[in-house]
């Protein structure tokens, strides 16, 4: 432990949650612009709870420096958003009488081979952007859930991770009163 209580925190931007949530939000906006009127409530409620999975990943873990309870809590509300816009593709793929890609089919397989990227690139927007910007509705919605199903695993192992290491480090005031001690016996 370093000299201080307050450990190394922040650095979202290396979360593979963090980045697939860029990606989860970027092909919501596309699919609200594309598919949806901008009259729709729907519109709004969908880039707010895409934009909620992403934001929260940041808060949190820009949070986690001085409060482990808030990092699981902000990470927990970016999951739950999550879920309200994987509910809200379902509800697309409902009322299009339109089929759910079940996650074995080889539609599902052929987006998270997407994912995998042998060619050293980074995995980006950009990636799904020839299926999202052509082809229809009922696709693109199945596209995002499997990218928003990938999104919430990884939320998942990371909750899961931080309550393991709460668990061994304890909160922020443990490791003050530790810091303190140390302190004063050095003294």
């Amino acid at each position: 432990m370093s000299e201080g209580f307050i450990p190394p925190h922040g650095g979202y931007q290396d979360l593979l949650s963090y980045k697939k949530s860029v990606i989860v939000y970027d092909i919501t906006v596309q699919f609200c612009r594309r598919f949806l009127s901008k009259f729709d409530r729907t519109v709004d409620q969908m880039i707010q709870a895409a934009r909620s999975g992403k934001q929260n990943i940041i808060e949190g873990s820009m949070a986690s420096g001085t409060s482990k309870e808030t990092e699981i809590k902000l990470t927990n509300v970016a999951r739950a958003s999550l879920e309200e816009l994987l509910e809200d593709y379902r509800d697309h793929l409902r009322s299009q009488d339109a089929e759910l890609w079940d996650k074995n089919s080889k539609e599902a397989l052929f987006v998270r081979r997407m994912g995998r990227r042998t060619d050293g690139t980074e995995e980006t927007y950009a990636t799904y952007r020839p299926y999202v910007e052509s082809r229809p509705s009922t696709v693109v919605a199945n596209i995002a859930i499997c990218l928003v199903h990938q999104t919430n695993y990884l939320l998942d192992q990371q909750i899961r991770q931080l309550e393991t290491a709460f668990m061994s480090e304890g909160g922020m005031r443990e490791r003050m009163h530790r810091a303190r001690l140390k302190s004063r016996d050095r003294r």
